[in-house]
């Protein structure tokens, strides 16, 4: 199976089936590990909110992106990389940036969420790594 697939078959998966009782979960603040992320669309200039794992680290939010710069959330932070995320029940300000140089499989491994690394792993395609500093 190609990237490409595999990439349009955990976004279908991920969109209808697992990312709307967990984007609940983790509004209410009930999913620790987890937070949203609401970027600005590049194009729409709509507000695009995206659940995501995150290791949280003195004020600073690691994630692992798993499609790497073919997901519309890191296209849009690249674009604006002013963001709003909720955290365990509140929003935050922050400024988020891709992390090029840093080794997202070794990032992962500070998580504390080990099936969420898991999963990241057997489904990403091109990992990256994504720092938000709050405000």
């Amino acid at each position: 199976m190609s990237d490409h697939d595999k990439r349009r078959k955990v976004r279908l998966v991920q969109k209808y089936l697992i990312n709307p009782p967990t984007k609940l979960g983790v509004f209410l603040g009930v999913v620790p590990g987890h937070a949203i992320v609401e970027t600005v669309g590049r194009r729409t200039g709509r507000r695009r909110r995206t659940v995501v794992g995150v290791r949280e680290e003195n004020g600073t939010l690691w994630i692992v992106a798993e499609q790497g710069r073919h997901a519309g959330y890191v296209r849009n932070l690249e674009a604006n990389p002013d963001v709003r995320v909720r955290l365990r029940g509140r929003w935050h300000s922050g400024r988020a940036e891709v992390v090029d140089g840093d080794d997202p499989q070794a990032r992962l491994d500070t998580f504390e969420d080990a099936r969420h690394a898991r999963m990241v792993r057997k489904f990403g395609t091109q990992l990256l790594t994504l720092r938000i500093t709050l405000a």
